[in-house]
């Protein structure tokens, strides 16, 4: 499960662990900036907040990898 809020100057993803068959993970919220995106986690046991800071452009890098075989890649931008 997951939610989507639109703020002031952000968009705020949470993904809920509803579970399966692995134990539960804490939820995760992604929140996108205007210059970059932030990944937050809490640790359900320690109450700990682990924060990743992603730039736009490691964000294209990623969303680019999600599709591509084992390997290692450069991708080439273009000026707008």
């Amino acid at each position: 499960m997951f939610t989507i809020e639109h703020e002031f100057d952000a968009t705020v993803i949470t993904l809920i662990d509803e579970g399966g068959d692995m134990p539960l993970t804490g939820d995760i919220t992604i929140t996108a900036f205007e210059d970059c995106v932030t990944v937050d986690q809490t640790d359900p046991d320690s109450d700990e907040t682990v924060r990743i800071t992603l730039s736009l452009t490691q964000m294209a890098d990623l969303a680019a990898a999600l599709n591509l075989p084992e390997g290692s890649y450069r991708i080439t931008r273009r000026e707008a």
